[in-house]
């Protein structure tokens, strides 16, 4: 089962916040610099921005005020200024690898991962021990549906952090793109087994109970489902292939509950609709089938209805 393109971009995006969010400015740097890095730490990006434009006003060739904008309006998901700025400090000396990993980072919100690719590549090379870059960019190649080139991204990350539950989530979604089951349901088991007794990761258990499922072994999916919709009771993607499950082993008010759940959550998903009218159907509700039916055309008729989300955790 292809994971949606949607869900990837969106846990990329995700991934790549969370990354820059922890880089450190260290740098000693004038009083304005100073504050603007201390606003950033504190996640007042716009404050930041507000002081930095005053200061490149007064030092435009300075270098760290326009990487420093251009940290301040990625985190604001302005990817175009961001860009600007990171060009115009670029004038003045070359960037830094957390600041390239920022540059790389705006191409991912605009989804062109082609330069994304450059630039974590890039990374990767001026700061080969960081397991992060190694990690985004084979979250990157993983999105332009490049799997052979993501296996050794994710591979080198885990090498370099070992127990990587994201990576090696990730090495595993790349082998079943691949068509290598055995090792796709291997890296799943590893990166639920690391998570120990108190998991907080939904997506292993969801990916390995996707995985039985594909393979018709229903019985030892549910935990793994079940599991996760624990983790993430709020996510739908998880709720709708739990339903799927029931739906196959003929409890079928156990996949109505699972798909309503669904419903709730992600309303404009169509096909949602459509497998809970199904199941309704096979309850003999006719009405309430007809009532879901009747809802799935209406969004696919003004193509506003979505993909079941499956938001990371």
């Amino acid at each position: 089962m292809t994971a949606a393109p949607l869900r990837i971009f969106a846990q990329l995006a995700a991934s790549v916040l969370a990354a820059i969010c922890a880089a450190a400015f260290s740098q000693t740097a004038a009083d304005p610099l100073a504050e603007a890095r201390r606003l950033i730490d504190a996640g007042a990006y716009a404050k930041a921005a507000d002081t930095l434009r005053s200061y490149i006003v007064a030092n435009p060739s300075s270098a760290d005020a326009h990487f420093l904008m251009g940290f301040a309006l990625f985190r604001e998901q302005k990817p175009q200024d961001s860009l600007a700025e990171f060009t115009a400090g670029a004038k003045y000396r070359r960037p830094r690898a957390d600041e390239l990993k920022a540059v790389a980072s705006d191409y991912v919100l605009l989804g062109d991962y082609a330069d994304a690719d450059k630039w974590f590549s890039e990374v990767t090379k001026v700061s080969p021990s960081d397991a992060d870059a190694w990690y985004l960019l084979g979250r990157t190649k993983y999105s332009e549906g490049r799997f052979q080139e993501a296996v050794p991204a994710f591979e080198q990350s885990l090498a370099l952090h070992p127990r990587h539950i994201e990576a090696e989530n990730n090495l595993g979604l790349s082998w079943r793109e691949l068509n290598e089951m055995e090792k796709a349901r291997a890296a799943f088991q590893s990166a639920v087994e690391w998570e120990g007794e108190h998991p907080t990761d939904p997506q292993p258990f969801l990916n390995l109970g996707m995985l039985f499922e594909e393979e018709n072994k229903l019985d030892a999916a549910v935990p793994y489902l079940t599991r996760a919709a624990m983790l993430a009771p709020d996510n739908p993607k998880i709720h709708e292939e739990l339903a799927h499950v029931y739906e196959a082993q003929s409890s079928l008010s156990k996949a109505q509950s699972e798909l309503e759940k669904a419903v709730a959550l992600a309303p404009n998903a169509s096909e949602l609709h459509f497998k809970l009218g199904r199941i309704l159907r096979r309850e003999g509700m006719r009405e309430e089938s007809l009532r879901e039916f009747a809802i799935c055309d209406k969004l696919s008729g003004t193509h506003s209805s979505v993909e079941t989300p499956n938001p990371p955790h």
